[in-house]
């Protein structure tokens, strides 16, 4: 493990977790000299390819989770010996709320106000799927199932 400004750096295995789940474990010491508090968020950057993420303590361990995109983009597999990289992040982090969401949680104010209160992450699992969407019924479904469920506080 190395440590220059905040970064650092350190080798380990992608582990797989259930049937698609892939992270890696950070070790406590890596945590302790980002100066980050225990769920630092951080730049990763594997191989060629940087993303960010924050770490989160799983199971007693702190673990960093690594996307589909992001395992595909970083050229990982579950399995494989890495080099990662882990910067403190304190840039602030936004998410880019679609124009249809926006639409709908200003008609519903409830809804909005506990949309404001979610954690970045939170609110990344609400809007990508809604990006993702193929189809403008299923972008629609998923945009009207977000706002119910805000509004009935399940999110």
């Amino acid at each position: 493990m190395t440590s220059k400004h905040n970064t650092t750096q350190f080798r380990t295995r992608v582990i797989l977790s259930g049937k698609a789940a892939t992270g890696i474990e950070v070790p406590s010491a890596v945590v302790d000299s980002l100066r980050g508090g225990n769920r630092p968020p951080v730049r990763v950057r594997l191989n060629d390819h940087t993303y960010r993420s924050t770490v989160a303590r799983m199971g007693g361990v702190f673990m960093l989770p690594i996307s589909a995109q992001n395992r595909q983009q970083a050229r990982v597999a579950a399995g494989d010996l890495v080099r990662v990289s882990l910067t403190l992040d304190t840039d602030t982090r936004q998410v880019d709320v679609p124009q249809d969401l926006k639409t709908a949680l200003a008609l519903d104010r409830k809804a909005r106000e506990e949309f404001d209160r979610l954690s970045h992450s939170k609110k990344q699992r609400l809007v990508i799927p809604i990006q993702e969407a193929q189809t403008t019924l299923t972008r629609d479904r998923r945009v009207a199932k977000a706002v119910h469920d805000l509004h009935d506080g399940r999110i």
